[in-house]
């Protein structure tokens, strides 16, 4: 089988102390077809010295630009891969991470992008821990909550670029979520469960810094893509910047016993306003996005038996507030079809509404206050 073309681009400008460890994990691969492009912004330090080392195995272009979203695009529009991606100039991609992404783009024709699991590494390159925030594709929550997916393992197919465009080169923070939701609502991804990349945390870093203006951007791009003018993200993402802004003007002990709770507590709230949890339940009012496509939709679960709130539960399926879909539901296994209303290229957004909920803490079921409607397996189209 012939193995389909990756091209990686490094957007990159003045990194010269962290781009000899990038671009050896790029050329460490074991992928035979990469071709490697870096698009330097003009640096003064030593990076065109370090690429230098490596002619022959790479492209390298030092020219002025309009930004990182400006060096990408260049990258992407000269590339010849059929697969691309990015890797900014202060973060690693691990060993296998292209193999992992062409497998999973192979196996599924539909996908338009992959994204893996990762790791935050610091200034000299050891392991933070994993990056927490990773979970499978879930396009309402990418839309109106957070950036879940991690850059640095995200690989994309370059036929998607021709449909979509490119990245929104007068974005300065979150040009990659911006893309990433336009991508969603006509392409599904996916998550491969490997480890495929690492990103540097550092105060310089760009990731982290910005303040509030970054938070404007990012509320700015959620009311784009989303038809909520207050989106639970602009809560999580304010609160967590309020909370850094803190840390440097209250007492540490003060913040760690304080604050921090309360702030965590808070953000985690928004967080899980969709009302879908890590564990599978949902709660009594879920709301769900899937891309553009075609047929029915079917939404798989359980109802325990144990929990006696329960009985006599009755799931109700609503698109923008059109009742689509009503069952009643016995202890067990459910599935609940509905058909698309949204139209030919058209994300599908709705909400999955239950008659009972209960609240485990308060049956003597652990400390656990959520309030908790139905197991979930599964929104997915049917196959046609």
């Amino acid at each position: 089988m012939i193995e389909p073309p990756v091209t990686i681009v490094t957007p990159s400008y003045n990194q010269g102390k962290f781009i000899r460890a990038t671009i050896e994990s790029v050329l460490a691969q074991d992928y035979l077809a990469i071709e490697y492009i870096i698009m330097d912004g003009g640096s003064t330090d030593e990076t065109a010295a370090i690429a230098h080392e490596y002619s022959g195995r790479l492209t390298f272009i030092s020219e002025r630009d309009r930004g990182q979203s400006h060096a990408i695009n260049k990258g992407f529009q000269m590339a010849h891969g059929e697969i691309v991606s990015w890797l900014n100039s202060d973060d690693i991609m691990l060993p296998g991470a292209v193999r992992h992404a062409v497998r999973a783009l192979t196996q599924n024709p539909r996908l338009g992008a992959v994204y893996g699991e990762g790791y935050t590494i610091d200034q000299d390159g050891d392991v933070i821990g994993r990056f927490g925030a990773s979970e499978p594709f879930n396009l309402w929550k990418l839309i109106y909550v957070s950036d879940y997916i991690l850059q640095q393992t995200v690989y994309f197919r370059r036929s998607v670029f021709d449909d979509i465009g490119f990245l929104d080169e007068q974005l300065n923070w979150g040009m990659d979520w911006e893309l990433l939701m336009r991508i969603g609502k006509k392409y599904p991804m996916a998550l491969v469960p490997e480890y495929m990349g690492s990103l540097r945390e550092y105060d310089a870093a760009k990731t982290f810094s910005g303040g509030f203006r970054r938070i404007r951007e990012l509320v700015g791009i959620m009311r784009r893509h989303g038809q909520l003018r207050y989106p639970p993200g602009m809560f999580a993402y304010g609160l967590d910047t309020l909370q850094k802004r803190l840390s440097h003007l209250v007492p540490e002990p003060l913040v760690r016993r304080t604050f921090n709770p309360v702030f965590e507590r808070l953000i985690n709230w928004f967080l899980d306003a969709q009302g879908l949890y890590r564990d599978g339940w949902a709660g009594p009012r879920l709301r769900y996005m899937l891309p553009a496509g075609r047929g029915a939709v079917r939404i798989c679960g359980s109802v325990p038996g144990r929990v006696a709130a329960l009985s006599g539960q009755v799931i109700t399926v609503a698109c923008h507030g059109t009742v689509v879909a009503r069952q009643a539901l016995t202890p067990g296994a459910f599935e609940v079809k509905f058909e698309d209303t949204a139209g030919d290229g058209a994300a599908l957004s709705f909400e999955v509404l239950a008659s009972h909920s209960f609240v485990p803490a308060r049956c003597g079921m652990g400390p656990d206050f959520r309030r908790l409607a139905f197991m979930l397996t599964e929104i997915a189209r049917c196959e046609l």
